[in-house]
């Protein structure tokens, strides 16, 4: 488990009462009543993906959270077992390590529901910047980790506005580093802007957005 990493500058809890204590409340709240309404739902989702594919029904991968703490985040599996062993740790469109029912997970992101569960153990937050694997948050430099100050979301500005990041990737020559050397800071800067202008009215805007674009089809890909 990787320790705490070091923040610059004042701590959003400091400057933002919802920050400190309402953010939390607001998360702890919803995410128990989501997974409560949903459990049917999620049945139906981990049985589809067992009969898909062998394997496990939830994929754990470790992630960087709030204070450069370590976790495991939680998925629907959408890809074959041990698919990190067979390419990137991002995955583009069309990635070969991607099952069908996956397919369709990863379009509409059904497959982060489980990530209420992160929320509720106190991992991850509702809203918030998108949680980054290890590998390359050791690329963070010292103004991007100011992203690490609140907890990792389930959705951000961030993920309303890539949402077909993966086709994007699918287009580059060198997928992983076009991530790390273009789309990666582009992402930092706008949740940097997101962390120093939280509020509940932009989460709820957020939440209403992301809920609204599950039910967007995706764009024709060539």
């Amino acid at each position: 488990m990787q320790g705490e990493l070091p923040i610059s500058g004042l701590s959003v809890s400091d400057r933002n009462a919802y920050a400190a204590v309402g953010k939390r409340v607001f998360d702890l709240v919803v995410s128990v009543i989501g997974l409560l309404l949903s459990f049917p739902f999620l049945l139906v989702i981990a049985l589809a993906v067992k009969l898909n594919s062998p394997g496990p029904v939830l994929f754990r991968q470790t992630r960087v959270g709030k204070l450069g703490r370590e976790f495991e985040i939680f998925k629907f599996r959408s890809m074959t077992v041990d698919a990190e062993k067979h390419g990137a740790a991002i995955t583009s469109a069309r990635d070969p390590r991607v099952t069908s029912v996956g397919a369709l997970l990863r379009r509409t992101k059904v497959d982060e529901i489980p990530q209420l569960w992160n929320v509720v153990r106190g991992e991850m937050s509702l809203v918030g910047p998108r949680p980054e694997h290890p590998k390359y948050v050791a690329f963070y430099t010292p103004e991007q980790r100011a992203v690490l100050s609140v907890a990792p979301g389930i959705t951000s500005p961030t993920s309303l506005k890539f949402r077909h990041e993966e086709e994007l990737l699918s287009r580059q020559p060198d997928p992983e580093r076009f991530y790390v050397e273009q789309l990666m800071p582009e992402k930092l800067s706008i949740d940097l802007k997101y962390v120093e202008n939280l509020s509940m009215r932009n989460d709820l805007s957020l939440i209403f957005s992301s809920v609204v674009a599950m039910f967007k089809t995706q764009p024709e890909t060539k």
